[in-house]
């Protein structure tokens, strides 16, 4: 019986050497976050000395939370990161389906129409969508945040759904008109179950998409009372000055809300991310 190669038969340098390579990887991707945490934990001046191990403080934390208004910043994004995720799972599976089940005229140009706007950089949309915001009244607004958000990661997801939902057989689709169910009720009693892999995707990156974005927030919301986290923390950098403490310390609670969406949504992203690979 021929042998097959498996994991008994690599070299022991080759071990050591994939192993080795594992672990620097690690390492160079954990270095950062620690790097932020350790300056956020060593006081006002603990940017100049982060690796000591000594003299720990939360002096940093307990500024950020009670003599900021990071609490209003945090609440901000995430009403603002919330609405674009719920309209833009909305817009991009409705969009998706449409491309993926349907031909009516305009379907190639759609399509065609989603990756063009892929293409242009944030600074290009900055103007002509100020403009717009402006002239409906949508400019230091939620709403009008959201829409800004919505128009950069919808067409990204709706493509993505779109090669997902072509992975469903469109059997289900006619079993569904058999039992009398409109378009929409099939797209959302049989569908949606299925999707949901990909729609936990798509849940993701529009959050974070919203959760961490800075130019638009930033030309966009003039009202302090509606700055995003990514707003707020400009104002610990001053002309002269850089409140390196208090930075940090936000940035660590900032990760908190996105470590614990990918935590609870990891399971379905790895089955949305592999789907196209392994449905036929």
């Amino acid at each position: 019986m021929p042998r097959t190669r498996g994991r008994e038969e690599r070299s022991r340098g080759a071990s050591i050497a994939l192993h080795a390579t594992l672990v620097t990887a690690t390492l160079i991707a954990l270095f950062p976050i620690v790097f932020i945490f350790l300056v956020s934990i060593r006081g006002e001046r603990g940017w100049t000395r982060p690796m000591e191990l000594s003299g720990f403080t939360l002096a940093n934390y307990s500024h950020v939370l009670g003599e900021t208004e990071f609490l209003t910043w945090m609440l901000n994004s995430v009403v603002i990161a919330a609405g674009t995720m719920l309209v833009g799972v909305l817009i991009s599976a409705s969009a998706g389906y449409a491309i993926s089940r349907m031909r009516f005229p305009g379907h190639k140009s759609l399509m065609w129409t989603f990756l063009v706007c892929q293409m242009f950089p944030v600074a290009v949309l900055i103007v002509p969508l100020y403009n717009i915001l402006g002239a409906l009244g949508l400019l230091d607004s939620y709403g009008g945040l959201i829409i800004t958000y919505c128009s950069v990661s919808v067409p990204f997801c709706a493509w993505m759904l779109k090669g997902y939902f072509d992975t469903i057989p469109t059997e289900i689709d006619e079993s569904g008109r058999v039992d009398g169910l409109t378009p929409f009720g099939t797209f959302w009693r049989l569908i949606v179950p299925l999707a949901r892999p990909g729609l936990a995707v798509t849940a993701f990156y529009t959050f974070l998409t919203a959760w961490g974005e800075v130019a638009f927030a930033t030309q966009f919301m003039s009202s302090e009372t509606k700055y995003t986290l990514a707003v707020g923390l400009q104002t610990f950098v001053g002309p002269h000055r850089a409140e390196w403490g208090l930075m940090t310390a936000s940035s660590v609670l900032i990760m908190v809300p996105a470590g614990l969406l990918f935590f609870f949504a990891q399971k379905h992203l790895v089955a949305g991310l592999t789907a196209g690979g392994t449905k036929g």
